[in-house]
């Protein structure tokens, strides 16, 4: 047979899309419209959930008190301390947070109201939940070993522990931002409770801060005298040793000094003085024998006597006669010469006056040099003293180590008790003082409206959780969606033509064979209900009776793109395969050749489904003799075809014993086979064979050859995506023969909802008015 030429093309395109472009909002809204019923339905069972809830649950009152830690409260009562940090102030919060949160506290509350006593806050109200634990409860405990009563002090300790335990779960404390201000609410049943609770726990908590600074100004106190008495009885003990440690080493003067340390002090201060006494009697002796060793006349002239260092009265008479005497010998000398008798007497007057002057300067010398004898004795015997009195020193100092360490020991002990003394008093005073360092700056009220359930809340929030949990279960729905729902996926994911929508028809197969009227006795002016069911018969003359239709429209167009592709041909053979049984295909190739055989072109159907043949199934009366009997030569062709009266279709059915047949693909492509359809091309324009599903069987694969082109069908929502795409490219001989893809069953209701915004599957209401499901007028 004469091989159709299909042009190439692309069975498995790339998506044309960027992968890295921004979401598609076009198709995020129509997902969300198309799994909108499954998003409301979980909206209205969360909203009914939540009204279940609200129906059921406890209503609960909170009752709320503001309390203020202020250490400036007791700031006239106590000295002024140094300002607290951020962190101290951090701490100090927290502190008082975890005491109100305190089981202690908790128990103190239960003591002063006698809560243990209401059995509202012990035994509340039970939820249904709550109430088929307890039986629960109950029936395990009948069943388990039973343990001895409890004595009343047992039943009462356990209903304060209850109690306690209760009011820490509805208590809530937090502190009000950074401030120093605690937030502490209580939630319970009854709001007069909640209130009462508030208040108490108030009370207890300033109650708590005065006996926390009683008790610990006490213990302070206690501790503090008995550190007292144990300082006083050191101090007094070391200040004893001191004084017998002096006593014992005589190392106490009238002056409280060391006699050692007074006696060499005077001792220096008289070396001093002699010191300075050698040096100037030293000086004034040094400088009258320097004069002396000059010689008398030069003495006479050169010497200097000082009027502090001794009474030179004769020397300055001595020295004022030689000046005179010298004056009248110089003015003789210089009148008469110096032989003259009165200047040689002047001359002898003077030279005695000379000799009288150094006598005198040799006296005051010698004295000179018995004082300094003098003052150096003394100094000599000042040094002698001191060494002697160093020594004595070294050993008192030796000991004074020792006392200043008995000393310091002392002194501190003395500082220590007069610190724990003041502390003492100190403690003492704040022990009586009536002043916490907390008020309550908003008193607890009574609730007026429950604070929970908050029922708008708790709307709002379902409405949320039911859209978020519809949204989960819309996008896991569309993450499964695997199947062909519009002509956008066939021309993406299959890359192939498509050929239309074929809506979805009610079938209806009568048991008996002769209970649904034949086709040829269906009424001409009878038209197709909504949504009624359709004899199974009646549907391989669907395109016939309403040639207006959708249905007609469809495989109209299917008509077409075959006339396209076998224009000029004599006679074309077209297989109408699918991928699973029961996708249509049947229908489809029997409607198609209806359409075909309508419009007045010779056309035969083949019904080549030896495993199920479906085609055959539609005729009025079970055939005796059909396609298998053909090809095997038995019978002619004509002895076992059919002709429809009205469409004036022929069709060559399969005998139901055929399905017996193991080898159905041998068959098919036999000799036989290719003898009959070369015998009947010149009686047929179009021979239109329905082939068996491609997956199950490989009828079709071997019926290929004679096949100028395939049209697959292919079930709207049902068929996956993967299993076409498989067999395509495992049969590349049938892709490349398959002229188009037709997407059978659709639910045309739904199926704009799976179209982008602006696809022509939008646009059905546009032009429905085109269609008519009754059967068009004949022309007369």
């Amino acid at each position: 047979m004469d091989q159709v030429n299909f042009r190439p093309m692309t069975i498995f395109p790339s998506e044309s899309k960027d992968a890295d472009s921004f979401i598609d909002l076009d198709k995020l809204w129509t997902a969300a419209m198309r799994r909108l019923g499954v998003i409301i339905v979980c909206v209205i069972a969360a909203v009914v959930l939540a009204g279940l809830y609200l129906l059921t649950a406890q209503p609960n009152y909170t009752a709320m008190t503001q309390i203020l830690l202020d250490e400036n409260l007791s700031r006239y009562a106590e000295d002024a301390t140094d300002n607290q940090t951020a962190q101290l102030i951090d701490n100090r919060m927290s502190s008082a947070v975890e005491i109100l949160k305190s089981k202690a506290l908790a128990l103190s509350v239960v003591e002063k109201g006698n809560f243990d006593q209401n059995e509202m806050l012990v035994n509340p109200p039970k939820s249904p939940v709550d109430l088929i634990k307890g039986v629960v409860q109950s029936v395990v405990s009948l069943v388990s070993p039973g343990s001895p009563p409890a004595t009343d002090s047992q039943i009462r300790a356990g209903r304060r522990e209850k109690a306690a335990a209760v009011l820490q779960q509805a208590l809530t404390v937090e502190r009000i931002g950074r401030s120093s201000v605690i937030a502490l609410s209580v939630k319970s049943p009854d709001p007069q409770l909640s209130a009462q609770i508030t208040r108490t726990y108030a009370s207890s908590y300033l109650t708590e801060q005065l006996n926390a600074n009683f008790d610990a100004t006490e213990r302070a106190t206690l501790w503090l005298q008995e550190r007292l008495t144990d300082l006083n009885t050191r101090a007094q003990e070391a200040s004893l040793a001191v004084e017998k440690y002096k006593r014992e080493k005589g190392l106490v003067s009238p002056r409280g000094e060391l006699l050692s340390a007074q006696q060499l002090s005077d001792l220096n201060s008289q070396l001093i003085v002699a010191q300075a006494d050698v040096a100037s009697a030293s000086a004034r002796y040094n400088q009258y024998k320097s004069i002396l060793d000059q010689g008398a006349d030069t003495a006479v002239q050169n010497a200097v006597v000082s009027t502090r260092d001794t009474d030179n009265t004769v020397l300055q008479d001595l020295r004022k006669r030689v000046i005179a005497v010298t004056d009248r010998m110089q003015a003789v000398v210089q009148q008469f010469g110096a032989n003259h008798p009165q200047a040689v007497a002047l001359a002898r007057e003077k030279d005695d006056l000379s000799q009288q002057i150094y006598r005198e300067l040799q006296q005051l010398t010698g004295s000179f040099k018995n004082d300094l004898d003098v003052a150096s004795s003394r100094e000599q015997s000042l040094r002698a003293s001191i060494e002697r009195v160093a020594g004595n020193n070294s050993d008192a100092n030796v000991s004074m180590v020792q006392l200043q360490e008995l000393q310091q020991k002392a002194d501190a002990l003395k500082a220590l008790y007069q610190s724990y003394l003041q502390r003492f008093e100190t403690a003492s005073q704040l022990q009586s003082l009536p002043i916490a360092k907390a008020r309550v700056i908003s008193d607890a009220g009574v609730p007026t409206a429950p604070s929970s359930p908050r029922k708008t809340l708790t709307i709002a929030l379902s409405v949320v959780l039911g859209l978020m949990l519809g949204c989960a279960i819309a996008a896991l729905l569309e993450f499964r969606e695997r199947f062909f729902r519009t002509s956008e996926d066939v021309q993406e994911k299959l890359g192939m033509r498509f050929l239309g929508y074929l809506p979805m028809l009610n079938a209806m197969q009568s048991e008996d064979n002769t209970a649904a009227p034949a086709p040829a006795e269906v009424a001409e002016g009878a038209q197709l209900p909504a949504g009624a069911p359709i004899s199974f018969r009646r549907m391989m003359r669907i395109a016939v009776e309403s040639p207006r239709s959708q249905f007609a429209e469809t495989l109209r167009n299917t008509k077409l793109a075959c006339d396209i592709v076998f224009q000029g041909r004599k006679c074309s053979v077209i297989g109408v395969v699918s991928c699973l049984p029961g996708e249509g295909k049947s229908m489809v190739a029997a409607n198609l050749a209806g359409l075909i055989s309508a419009a007045g072109v010779r056309t035969l159907v083949i019904d080549a489904d030896m495993r199920n043949p479906g085609l055959s199934k539609m005729l009025a009366s079970e055939p005796e003799v059909g396609l298998v009997d053909v090809v095997l030569q038995k019978t002619p062709w004509t002895a076992a075809a059919r002709v429809d009266r009205r469409s004036r279709l022929t069709i060559l059915p399969m005998t139901m014993r055929s399905r017996q047949l193991s080898h159905t693909s041998e068959l098919l492509s036999s000799t036989g086979m290719s003898q009959f359809l070369d015998s009947i091309k010149d009686t047929f324009d179009v021979i239109i064979v329905d082939l068996a599903p491609l997956i199950p069987v490989i009828d079709a694969k071997a019926f290929e050859p004679y096949v100028d082109g395939f049209v697959f069908v292919t079930e709207w929502g049902v068929t996956p995506v993967k299993a076409v795409q498989s067999v395509m490219r495992s049969e590349p001989q049938i892709a490349s023969k398959t002229i188009g893809v037709i997407l059978n069953k659709t639910d045309m209701s739904s199926l704009r909802k799976y179209a982008d915004p602006g696809a022509p599957e939008r646009l059905a209401e546009s032009y429905s008015s085109y269609y008519r499901e009754g059967p068009a007028s004949r022309p007369k």
